[in-house]
C-alpha cells in the first residue's frame, strides 16, 4: 500500500462459492479457460486465465471486481470410496442432533443444561456404534457360526460350511471355535470404521485457522460460537471419540463371544476351575473396559475458545489397543477344547438388543426434557418443533440404525431358512432375536402413516396453489392473464413453501416411530415370540394382520437394503451417482463430528479455513475490497468464514448471499448457531451484507426477521422475470427457483452497491503490516509454482 491515498478506487475481488450441486470453475466463472490460483485437487481457488495477473494490472478492472471461484465439491463427492459413506447414514443423523439444540438464554447461560444435552447425544451416538457391531455379531456369530453351522441344513458335506459340521469331528466343530472364527467379521467391520475415520481425520479436522486471524484471548463466551477460533478445529475431540468407539466395537465383539463361553464353563462340571476363573477375569475386564469407554465419551467435549492442538495420548493409543488385546484373550479362551458342547437355539441376543433399544428411547426422552428446558429459558418462535428439533433428529437416527442393523439380520435369516419364516413353526433355524421381527412388523404401519401424511400435505398444497393462481397475473402490470402460466408459477411457489412444513413432518415421523418402537419392545418382551406366533389363536383379523405385517416388513427391509447396496455400488463406479450422494452429504456433514467420530467427515473444517485464509491473505496483501458471494450451501460457508475474520479484515469484506438457507433451514434446525440473535449479530459485525431470495425457491429465504430484514434482504425477486412473451422476452421466461440468481438484474446491482459501500472504509483504513506470526504480506501476482512464492499454503495469490 502506498503512503498516500490513491485517486483510483482500491482493487476489488469477488470470491464465488457454489452450493450443494457443485459446479466446475468454468461454470462459475463463465469461461472455459481457467487457472488454479491456490489449493489442491480436492478444493481450490480458480480464476479466468486472463485474470491470473489482475493485481499487476489494476487499470483493466476500473470499477469492476476480479472474479474468482472457490470449488469444494470434491470434499464430499470425490473418489469412489465416498460410496462407503452410505453405511454411515445413522451416524451422520445423530451427529446433527448434537448441533440442533436450542440456543438458551444469552444473558444467563445454562452450561449445565448444555453439557447434559451434549452428553446425552454422545451416549446415543455410542449406542448406535454398539448396535451396528451387535447386528454384525448377530449375523456372523449367532446365525452363521452358532445356528447354521450347528445344523445339518447348512453343514452338508458338499456345502461351503461343511468343515464346521458338529458331527464331523474337525477342529472347528466345537461351538467356541466357530464363534471365534465368526468374530473376525464384526472385528473387521470395526477396523473398517476406524480406518475411514482415521483417513479423513488428518485431511479434515486438522486444518488450523490462520495464525493471528483471531485472538483467543479477546474472545468472549457471549461471542457467536461460529466466530471462535477453535470451532472449525475438531482434531482432539474426533481422535478421542474415535478411540472410544473403536474400543466399544471391539468390546461388543468380545462380549458376544465371552457370554456363551463363560456360561458353558459355569454350568459344566467337567470344566477345569482355571478355565472358569479365566472366564470370570475376562468378563470383569470387559466390564471395566465398558466403564472406561463410557467415561471417555461423557467427558467434556469440544474446546471452541481456542484451537486445541493437544491429543489425549492415553485414550487415543491405549484404549483401542487394550480392547484389541482383551478381544484376543477372549477368542483364545473360546478356542479352548470343550468336548460335549453343542449349539442349540439362539445366542442370548434378545436381551441385549432390547436393552439398547430401551436405552435409546429413554435417552431421547431425557434429551427432549433438556431441550424444552433450554427453549423455555430463551423462547425462539422460529426454532423447529418448539425446541424439540434435536430430539426428533436423534430419534430418526436411532430408527435408521435399528432398521439397517435389524434388516440385515432379518434378510440373512430368511436366506438361511430357505422358504420358511424365521421364528415360525417348521423353520429349520431359530432365527434372529424376536425383537428384530417385531421391528420389521412395525415398518408397514409406519409407511402407511407416512403415506397419509404426504397425502394430507399434497391436498393442502393443491388448495394453496389454487388460491395463489388467482393473483399471479396482477404482479406483472400490463400483462394479459394466462391461467396455465399462473398455475405453473403458483405451483412452484406452493412446492417451495412445503419446506416450511418439514419440521412438523419430521416431528410426526419421530413421534410415531417412538410409539411404534415402544410397542415392538413391549410385544417382544411380553410374548417372547414373533408377531405371527404371538397373534395365533386371537381374532382372525388380528392374526392375519400380524402375519402380513411380519412378512411385508421383512420383504420391505430386504428391498430397501438391496436398493441401498445397488445405489452404493453404482455410486462407487458412476461419478454422476457419486455426485448425487455428495449432495446429500453436503447438507448433512456441514457440522463437525462432535458426537460420532464414524460419521462422514465435516467438509466445513477444510472449507471454512480455506476461505478465511484466502480473504485474510488477499486483503492483507492488496488492501482492496472483497465481496464473498455464496449460493445456497455456499452462503453458509461464506457466513461461517466471515465470522472467523478479525475486525480489521472484516471491514474490507462484504457478504452477498442468494438462495441462502441461513435462516430458513439452519436458523430453524440449529438455533444455537444460526438463530435470529446470531444472524443479527453477524449483521452488526459485517455492515455490508445483502441477501437475495425468491418465493419459488424451496431452500432460500429471508436472512433476518423483523425490522432488520430490509437492511439485508431483497426479495422476493420476480420469478419468472417475465410473465408472457414480449419484445424484450420473445420466448417464455423460465421459472428459475433455486438456480441462476446471477441472471436477475438485482444481482449485479447489489454487488456494485456493496463494493461502493466498502470503498469508504477501505480508504479510511490505515495500512498496517500483518502481525507477527499472522497472515504474511504477500507479493503481487499469482503463484505459478513452488519457486514463485514463499507464502504458506492457502495464502498464495
Amino acid at each position: 500500500m502506498p503512503d498516500r491515498p490513491q485517486p483510483d478506487p482500491p482493487p476489488a475481488l469477488e470470491l464465488l462459492v457454489h452450493g450443494v450441486a457443485g459446479a466446475s470453475p468454468a461454470e462459475l466463472l463463465g469461461d472455459p479457460r481457467t487457472v488454479r490460483v491456490t489449493g489442491d485437487s480436492t478444493a481450490a481457488v480458480f480464476r479466468r486465465a486472463e485474470d491470473a495477473d489482475a493485481e499487476a494490472h489494476p487499470e483493466r478492472y476500473a470499477g469492476l471486481p476480479v472474479p474468482e471461484a472457490y470449488c469444494w465439491s470434491r470434499l464430499t463427492s470425490g473418489n469412489g470410496a465416498r460410496a462407503l459413506w452410505l453405511l454411515l447414514l445413522p451416524f451422520m443423523v445423530v451427529n446433527l442432533a448434537h448441533w440442533a439444540r436450542p440456543a438458551g438464554p444469552a444473558d444467563a447461560p445454562a452450561p449445565r443444561a448444555v453439557r447434559t444435552y451434549g452428553v446425552l447425544v454422545r451416549i446415543l451416538a455410542l449406542s448406535l456404534t454398539v448396535l451396528l457391531i451387535a447386528a454384525a455379531c448377530e449375523v456372523a456369530l449367532d446365525l452363521a457360526a452358532w445356528q447354521c453351522a450347528g445344523s445339518a441344513t447348512c453343514t452338508a458335506p458338499d456345502s461351503r460350511l461343511g468343515f464346521l459340521a458338529p458331527d464331523g469331528g474337525g477342529w472347528w466343530s466345537q461351538p467356541g471355535r466357530r464363534l471365534a472364527l465368526g468374530a473376525l467379521v464384526p472385528t473387521a467391520l470395526t477396523g473398517l470404521l476406524w480406518f475411514l475415520s482415521n483417513r479423513t481425520w488428518s485431511a479434515y479436522e486438522s486444518q488450523p485457522p490462520p495464525a493471528g486471524a483471531a485472538d483467543p484471548d479477546t474472545a468472549s463466551d457471549t461471542a457467536p460460537a461460529l466466530g471462535r477460533p477453535g470451532f472449525w478445529y475438531g482434531r482432539r475431540i474426533v481422535a478421542r471419540l474415535r478411540a472410544a468407539h473403536t474400543a466399544a466395537g471391539l468390546l461388543t465383539v468380545a462380549v458376544a463371544v465371552s457370554a456363551p463361553t463363560a456360561a458353558q464353563d459355569r454350568r459344566t462340571a467337567v470344566t477345569s476351575p482355571a478355565l472358569e476363573l479365566l472366564g470370570w477375569i475376562t468378563q470383569t475386564l470387559l466390564a471395566a473396559g465398558a466403564v472406561t469407554v463410557a467415561w471417555v465419551v461423557c467427558r467434556r467435549g469440544r474446546t471452541e475458545a481456542r484451537p486445541d492442538h493437544r491429543l489425549d495420548r492415553a485414550a487415543v493409543s491405549l484404549l483401542p489397543g487394550a480392547a484389541l488385546a482383551l478381544l484376543t484373550a477372549v477368542l483364545l479362551h473360546a478356542c479352548w477344547s470343550r468336548p460335549g458342547w453343542t449349539s442349540t437355539g439362539r445366542l442370548p441376543g434378545d436381551f441385549a438388543f432390547g436393552v439398547i433399544m430401551l436405552g435409546q428411547g429413554l435417552c431421547v426422552l431425557a434429551l427432549a426434557s433438556v431441550a424444552r428446558h433450554l427453549h423455555r429459558r430463551a423462547h425462539d418462535p422460529a426454532a423447529a418443533l418448539r425446541g424439540l428439533g434435536g430430539p426428533a433428529v436423534a430419534m430418526l437416527g436411532c430408527a435408521l440404525g435399528g432398521v439397517m442393523s435389524g434388516g440385515v439380520a432379518q434378510r440373512v435369516a430368511d436366506w438361511m431358512d430357505g422358504g420358511a419364516t424365521p421364528g415360525m413353526p417348521g423353520a429349520p433355524l431359530a432365527g434372529p432375536p424376536v425383537l428384530l421381527s417385531w421391528q420389521a412388523a412395525v415398518l408397514p404401519p409406519l409407511l402407511l402413516v407416512l403415506a397419509l401424511l404426504a397425502a394430507w400435505f399434497a391436498v393442502r398444497a393443491t388448495r394453496a396453489r389454487r388460491r395463489l393462481a388467482t393473483a399471479i397475473a396482477a404482479e406483472y402490470p400490463g400483462e394479459s392473464p394466462d391461467e396455465a402460466r399462473s398455475r405453473r408459477i403458483a405451483g412452484a411457489r406452493t412446492t417451495a413453501a412445503l419446506t416450511d412444513s418439514a419440521p412438523w413432518f419430521v416431528g410426526a415421523v419421530s413421534g410415531i416411530t417412538l410409539v411404534l418402537g415402544a410397542g415392538a419392545l413391549a410385544g417382544a418382551w411380553l410374548t417372547g415370540r414373533v408377531p405371527g406366533e404371538a397373534a395365533r389363536g386371537g381374532p382372525p383379523l388380528l392374526d392375519a394382520a400380524a402375519r402380513a405385517a411380519q412378512d411385508a416388513g421383512s420383504w420391505l427391509i430386504g428391498l430397501g437394503i438391496a436398493l441401498f447396496a445397488a445405489w452404493g455400488r453404482r455410486a462407487y463406479r458412476d461419478p454422476a451417482a457419486r455426485r448425487t450422494i455428495g449432495i446429500l452429504w453436503d447438507v448433512g456433514t456441514f457440522w463437525p463430528r462432535a458426537a460420532h467420530p464414524f460419521a462422514p467427515p465435516c467438509y466445513a473444517e477444510r472449507a471454512v479455513p480455506d476461505l478465511t485464509w484466502r480473504m485474510a491473505g488477499w486483503t492483507g496483501r492488496t488492501g482492496g475490497r472483497l465481496v464473498i458471494s455464496g449460493h445456497s450451501q455456499g452462503s453458509v460457508l461464506a457466513a461461517a468464514a466471515v465470522w472467523q475474520l478479525p475486525p480489521s479484515v472484516r471491514r474490507r469484506v462484504a457478504l452477498l448471499t442468494y438462495g441462502s438457507p441461513l435462516a430458513r433451514l439452519y436458523g430453524r434446525w440449529f438455533p444455537a448457531y444460526f438463530g435470529s440473535g446470531q444472524l443479527t449479530a453477524l449483521h452488526r459485525d459485517i455492515d455490508c451484507w445483502r441477501n437475495l431470495w425468491r418465493a419459488t425457491d424451496p431452500i432460500g429465504g429471508p436472512a433476518l426477521p423483523g425490522p432488520d430484514s430490509p437492511e439485508v434482504d431483497r426479495g422476493p425477486l420476480a420469478d419468472p422475470l417475465a410473465y408472457g412473451r414480449s419484445a424484450r422476452h420473445p420466448l417464455p421466461a423460465p421459472i428459475l427457483g433455486h438456480a441462476d440468481y446471477q441472471a436477475d438484474p438485482a444481482f449485479a446491482a447489489e454487488r456494485a452497491a456493496l463494493l461502493t459501500r466498502l470503498e469508504g472504509p477501505v480508504r479510511a483504513a490505515e495500512p498496517r503490516p500483518a502481525p507477527a506470526g499472522g497472515v504474511p504480506d504477500q507479493r503481487p501476482g499469482v503463484s505459478k509454482g513452488r519457486a514463485a512464492s514463499a507464502d504458506p499454503p492457502g495464502t498464495a495469490g
